[in-house]
């Protein structure tokens, strides 16, 4: 298996079957090794500097299709079958709001109610 490059890597989650861009976080080797074991993605959390299941607390799983890794070995995509929303704030996708800050993308759930 080819190793990362670098302690912390960029990773972009892609829905599997759409193509669309759900979000962007953070791995390094652990989060990588615990994604590849569980075929569940995990990421760093450089807020909280610890390992991260992505939805332990919002029930949104992302299922891990295909992970790659870029020709420098300093970057991951990550193919998901993404459960409910990626977003925190309750939309799909991370990348919900044009360049002029104009909603475009689809709110899924209330943060409200799932993060109490």
């Amino acid at each position: 298996m080819m190793e990362i490059k670098g302690d912390l890597v960029p990773a972009i989650v892609q829905d599997a079957k759409t193509g669309e861009v759900l979000m962007l976080a953070y791995m390094n080797r652990e989060a990588l090794a615990k994604t590849l074991e569980t075929g569940k993605a995990h990421y760093w959390s450089r807020s909280r500097s610890k390992l991260w299941l992505k939805g332990e607390s919002s029930g949104h799983f992302q299922r891990v299709v295909e992970a790659r890794i870029d020709c420098d070995q300093d970057a991951v995509l990550l193919k998901v079958v993404q459960e409910g929303g990626a977003c925190h704030t309750g939309y799909r996708s991370c990348f919900y709001r044009d360049l002029e800050g104009r909603i475009v993308g689809e709110r899924v759930f209330d943060p409200d109610e799932v993060y109490r």
